[in-house]
């Protein structure tokens, strides 16, 4: 159960950090918030990696994970628009289709089974998202969506569900904190000249906020390549269903978003596929 954990607990930690980009970009340009995200995260792992003394990568090690690390950026960027345009709970009900890819690339691309289990917990936690979906989360006061933000939605699931499986590869043989490190640097570095374009200088507590974001990306992603190096992909995707607890919780509290009955029935739905991909 402690990859089910860890995996639990990354998801919960970057839940916090997309409701706090949710903020951001309401006042910032998307690239910039992606970059200074990405610059705290940088700094963060290098003092992590400073004081833990992981070593230096291989030369394959840079490559692989440089390939995952340019697909990060395309996946984070599409999925901080999104988060822009459309409201937080709908971004993540929207994001849930990346346990599917998840489970498709997992086979193709590591081999991985997939049992009649997962193929259930799938299952049941897609038919939590339809549900939602058709009862029309948010009522009357949902804003209209938007057509670009709910195509910035899939292009960040497929990318999330590919760099996801490239980190269950590599994971078993990288330190986490060369993956995560790369995971950040490389972005920071892809980003420098578009961040700095549309610069707009943060307001009083923004600092605040954009180092925040940064962290809690780190901290995610530290927790979750521990899982990912202890279980397998597919085993773990149904547990990015879990987020859907955090995006009505921050969506009520920050944004006043209200779910009605068809959210929690399709988040029992949810979290029933989460319990079944769990036990062992």
């Amino acid at each position: 159960m402690r990859p089910v954990l860890h995996a639990v607990a990354g998801i919960a930690l970057l839940s916090v950090m997309d409701a706090l980009i949710k903020g951001a970009v309401e006042s910032l340009p998307v690239l910039q918030v992606a970059l200074l995200r990405y610059l705290v995260g940088s700094a963060a792992i290098l003092a992590l990696a400073a004081w833990r003394r992981p070593g230096w990568p291989t030369r394959e090690a840079l490559l692989a994970n440089g390939v995952r690390a340019i697909l990060v950026v395309i996946t984070a960027t599409s999925f901080f628009y999104a988060l822009g345009r459309l409201p937080l709970a709908e971004t993540l009900i929207l994001s849930f289709v990346s346990p599917a890819f998840t489970v498709l690339f997992a086979a193709i691309l590591l081999g991985e089974r997939v049992g009649p289990r997962i193929l259930v917990s799938l299952v049941a936690g897609f038919a939590g998202v339809a549900v939602i979906v058709a009862g029309g989360l948010g009522g009357e006061g949902a804003r209209e969506t938007s057509l670009s933000g709910v195509a910035a939605v899939l292009v960040s699931a497929v990318g999330y569900s590919a760099t996801n499986v490239l980190l269950r590869a590599r994971a078993q043989r990288d330190p986490l904190l060369v993956i995560v490190a790369i995971q950040n640097l490389v972005p920071a570095a892809i980003l420098a000249g578009p961040g700095w374009w549309v610069w707009r200088m943060p307001e009083g507590s923004g600092w605040l906020l954009l180092g925040a974001i940064g962290l809690l990306g780190v901290a995610g992603h530290l927790v979750l390549a521990r899982a990912y190096a202890a279980a397998e992909a597919a085993r773990l995707a149904a547990l990015e269903y879990t987020a859907l607890i955090w995006a009505v919780l921050f969506g009520f509290l920050a944004f006043g978003e209200v779910p009605g009955g068809f959210a929690w029935a399709g988040g029992a739905l949810i979290l029933g596929s989460a319990w079944i991909v769990a036990r062992r």
